[in-house]
């Protein structure tokens, strides 16, 4: 994944997320939706199901946004319990898994207001080299994955996050407006900003003479 965002991010454009409004019913995959509307009638083992489908990439991203990954677990539980409580509220405009990571990013943000928690740099260089170790990443060349990852954990946690939306979780404008709570126009704007201070970022480092 790592050398398809440094791909990604190097020809991104307007047309690289799609733009178009879908429909509440083509967003939501009806079998989420499902499980949403059982855990909204006390089915615990609904929750079971929604947590073995959708805990390994809330817990992805919850890591590009704290450098613990105790706090990391805490949260999703949270995450979690919220979505159980508000199941009955969910009314189908995104995808299952866009409005959970909508209820993991709030989770996280009021926890640092909370808690005054930074993001330490050398630790999401861990996160984003260990995620290099699926079947398409231990292909490129270690010095590829290395730099990028060395590139993206320079960038402030704002455009680390967006990033990580687009090109990780291949969220769409509106989705990644969702979750970020922003307006779609801000979303574009703030991808291209992060795109562009990764690529000025690659510039330097390639100026700089070995």
């Amino acid at each position: 994944m790592i050398g398809k965002l440094w791909a990604d991010c190097a020809h991104f454009g307007p047309s690289s997320i799609e733009q178009t409004e879908v429909s509440p019913l083509a967003m939501a995959d009806e079998y989420d939706v499902q499980l949403l509307r059982r855990m909204a009638d006390g089915d615990e083992a609904a929750l079971d199901d929604l947590y073995a489908r959708h805990a390994p990439a809330l817990f992805s991203y919850l890591l590009t946004l704290t450098d613990d990954r105790f706090e990391a677990e805490e949260v999703l539980q949270d995450t979690l319990v919220v979505a159980w409580r508000s199941a009955r509220r969910f009314e189908g405009r995104a995808r299952v898994r866009t409005w959970l990571l909508a209820i993991a990013h709030r989770q996280e943000r009021d926890r640092r207001r909370r808690h005054a928690i930074t993001i330490g740099p050398e630790a999401e260089l861990d996160r984003l080299t260990d995620v290099a170790r699926g079947p398409e990443e231990l292909a490129l060349a270690h010095e590829e994955v290395v730099e990028l990852g060395a590139l993206v954990a320079r960038l402030n946690p704002s455009q680390r996050t967006i990033l990580a939306l687009a090109f990780v979780h291949q969220l769409s404008y509106a989705e990644i407006a969702a979750v970020l709570d922003l307006p779609i126009g801000t979303v574009k704007s703030r991808l291209n900003n992060a795109r562009n201070a990764l690529q000025s970022l690659r510039d330097q480092q390639q100026e700089v003479p070995e």
